[in-house]
């Protein structure tokens, strides 16, 4: 089988051009030829009129006619009109017959017939075309006039005549003549029509229209299926490519986004640097509408010039809390672990004790155990119906253990099992964040206590958690939700500002305030109905 062979950009425009340029030079060749043809005709018309006039108006014509005498006394003048005006042959008639020819030496010829009515009976000068033996011949046919007293009397007709073959010999050397100089003007469009094509290949990077056609497809393909936002811009800043990743992340809903300037798009983004730099950006955070972006800008550079931008970037947030969530599910693993641990000491000293016989000490030590997780498992267990606050809780009270910080779980905490619209990953950055916070608050204090309280009674769920810290200055509480936020140090401040956006996403509020004991107390309020 045949595949089907496209025709390529230089063949269509070298065809197209030579087809315009032939088709107009045809045009303009065939009506100019035309009209040479129309116009040396009638130039020879009046020639042979004029030159029989001229002729006409001699005395020494008139002299010659008089006295018979034409091929001695005419002949040099006829010869020297005729290599003047290129005619065929001058012709002199009396009323009776030809008396004078250039050409025909038998003068005795009869030369009557119609065109000479209208010089010798009305002494008219006409234009006329008539077959000679050589030919198709153009007459301009003129009467001899001669004086006799106060009149004038025709004597005879002067006929100038031309060749029509010489006539068509001039216009075809002049068409020829056209021929050639439309020839040169085809050659010099094509050599025009390749020199086009080389630039526009050069422009289109070598590529055929149907490539850049199905490159054109596979871009918005491309564009359609990246979840990352994809953004381009031109040499001045403005934007020429954005997707629909990037819309949705950066909540842009304007549709006539192509062409605006990219700080009228995305205030303090940092891209438009590139273009004044030149140098790529590699993973530089940027905080764009309360969303931390990780971008990365790439300059386009053609020929040592910066033409414009290409920047991609992905919510940085969202991987914060993939990793949060990784961190809590391993922070959960290494609380059991800790409790594994601390229940393993705990039963080598109750083993201790029962070898060394101190039954009662051993005894009253379970008992006192006992009681204690009893108290918390009735709270944990049978009070707080929800597997995932179970399991948070548990994770964090081993971690409490392991840093020797209490616990505590408020006695009349009670939740039933979470609606959906909070998902998992939600309650784990909250309670585990808020906690975490916590521990972070009394881990100076030489009594460490925290205090976490969960319900679910009304249309919210409530959950407090309460520290006996140093407590917060009033500018640290105007600022601690803020992202990157955090006194203890660089590259921290991300927990409780991911526990407000998550708590705001589910349409809920959080607040917090100083106990009057000292400490701090936040307390976040999740409704329990989704809002559509």
């Amino acid at each position: 089988m045949f595949k089907n062979k496209r025709i390529t950009l230089k063949t269509k425009i070298l065809g197209l051009i030579s087809s315009l340029i032939l088709l107009i030079i045809t045009l303009l060749a065939s009506v100019f030829a035309y009209l040479q043809a129309v116009d040396t005709r009638n130039q020879v018309e009046q020639l042979a009129l004029q030159a029989a006039k001229s002729i006409s108006l001699m005395p020494e014509l008139r002299d010659a006619i008089e006295q018979e005498d034409l091929e001695t006394q005419f002949r040099p003048i006829a010869e020297q009109v005729i290599d003047q005006v290129n005619a065929a042959n001058i012709i002199i008639e009396n009323r009776d017959k030809i008396i004078y020819s250039h050409v025909e030496n038998d003068i005795e010829e009869s030369g009557l017939d119609d065109t000479n009515d209208l010089a010798l009976l009305f002494g008219g000068s006409n234009i006329f075309e008539v077959e000679r033996s050589s030919g198709s011949v153009i007459m301009g046919k003129v009467p001899i006039m001669a004086d006799y007293g106060d009149f004038q009397r025709i004597i005879g007709v002067v006929s100038v005549e031309f060749l029509e073959t010489d006539i068509y010999r001039n216009i075809i050397s002049r068409i020829k003549t056209i021929v050639i100089a439309s020839i040169v003007i085809l050659m010099l469009g094509i050599i025009g029509g390749i020199f086009l094509t080389k630039s526009i290949r050069k422009d289109t990077l070598g590529l055929e229209p149907h490539e850049i056609s199905s490159l054109y497809l596979e871009r918005s393909a491309i564009l359609l299926s990246i979840k990352e936002g994809i953004l381009a811009i031109d040499q001045n800043g403005l934007l020429t490519l954005i997707n629909h990743s990037a819309k949705k992340m950066m909540n842009l809903n304007e549709e006539r986004l192509i062409g605006q300037h990219i700080n009228d798009v995305l205030k303090n983004s940092k891209i438009e640097e590139v273009l004044q730099t030149g140098k790529t950006m590699h993973n530089v955070e940027i905080l764009l509408n309360d969303i931390v972006f990780i971008f990365n800008v790439i300059p386009i550079i053609k020929n040592n010039q910066i033409m414009g931008a290409v920047s991609s970037f992905r919510d940085k947030t969202e991987l914060k809390n993939l990793i949060n969530t990784i961190s809590e599910v391993r922070a959960y693993s290494e609380g059991l672990r800790a409790q594994t641990h601390e229940y393993t000491n705990k039963l080598y000293l109750i083993s201790g004790l029962l070898q060394l016989e101190r039954y009662k000490d051993a005894f009253d030590f379970i008992q006192k155990e006992s009681i204690t997780y009893q108290h918390r498992n009735q709270i944990l267990f049978n009070q707080i119906h929800d597997a995932n606050v179970q399991a948070i809780l548990l994770g964090k009270l081993g971690k409490a253990s392991e840093k020797k910080i209490t616990l505590e779980i408020d006695p009349d905490s009670h939740v039933d099992p979470l609606p959906s619209n909070i998902e998992v990953t939600d309650i784990i950055t909250i309670i585990g964040n808020l906690i975490d916070n916590a521990f972070d608050a009394v881990t100076n204090q030489q009594s460490k206590k925290v205090l976490f309280s969960i319900t679910g009674f009304g249309n919210d769920i409530i959950i407090e958690v309460t520290d006996n810290g140093k407590g917060l200055s009033e500018e640290q509480i105007d600022t601690i939700f803020t992202l990157g936020y955090s006194s203890k140090g660089e590259n921290r401040g991300y927990g409780l500002f991911n526990v407000k956006r998550i708590v705001e996403s589910l349409r809920g509020t959080i607040e917090v305030h100083n106990d009057k004991s000292g400490g701090a107390i936040f307390t976040v309020y999740l409704p329990k109905k989704a809002f559509i």
